[in-house]
């Protein structure tokens, strides 16, 4: 897959560029299923915020209130239960997945349980989209500060890419400089901090940084 990695979405002008430029198309002209699921898995998240993904509300303008041509929901709880005959072809069928944020190893649990994360090395048109956990669960590791499903067996992502990622730089008191480098020396590998301002594309393994803000690569 083709990756937008974000903090907050697409916020500014250079990460919507990068988007436009992963997706060979305007994004009026793109079709996207948005996945809410790591939403569950956070404790201040719900159905209000659920629903105001789903609706591209204001706060959700930066994903969801793009401009898509459609926008449909990829619930992946659901997803086992549906069949693979169904969900695969509106899954190849879409332009993007936009996959927002929550409990990145709720998220990682779901996406290996519902077959998504097997299927992923076969989109090779799709574009990933990801806001905070929907960034981090492509990530070796998360970070232990960041887990709070109380049912995670350790931080472990997916290992899509080999970096991880420390989301929100700035935005939350917990979320400072000296708090991202306490995180990076935990978690043994190269990484990043980085903030609303600022997207990492991933495209055939090279990482490249796309920002209007701050940002820190450790390792």
């Amino acid at each position: 897959m083709r990756l937008l990695l974000t903090s907050g979405g697409v916020t500014n002008a250079s990460i919507e560029s990068a988007l436009v430029q992963l997706l060979g198309k305007p994004i009026a002209d793109s079709h996207a299923l948005c996945v809410p699921t790591a939403q569950w898995g956070h404790p201040l998240c719900g159905p209000a915020s659920v629903r105001g993904l789903i609706a591209a509300d204001p706060r959700f303008r930066h994903l969801t209130g793009l401009g898509w041509a459609s926008l449909g929901v990829l619930e992946l709880t659901a997803l086992p239960t549906v069949g693979a005959d169904r969900w695969v072809p509106w899954v190849r069928e879409a332009d993007a997945l936009l996959v927002d944020g929550g409990d990145a190893t709720y998220l990682c649990h779901w996406m290996r349980e519902s077959g998504l994360a097997a299927l992923l090395p076969s989109l090779s048109d799709t574009v990933w989209v990801g806001v905070s956990a929907g960034s981090m669960v492509m990530a070796p590791r998360i970070g232990e500060c960041f887990v709070e499903w109380p049912s995670a067996p350790d931080d472990s992502g997916l290992g899509v890419v080999d970096f991880s990622i420390f989301p929100h730089l700035g935005a939350f008191p917990q979320n400072s400089p000296a708090d991202a480098e306490r995180w990076a020396a935990g978690i043994g590998g190269p990484a990043y901090a980085i903030d609303e301002q600022t997207a990492i594309t991933v495209v055939d393994g090279r990482a490249e940084v796309v920002s209007e803000g701050d940002w820190t690569r450790f390792g």
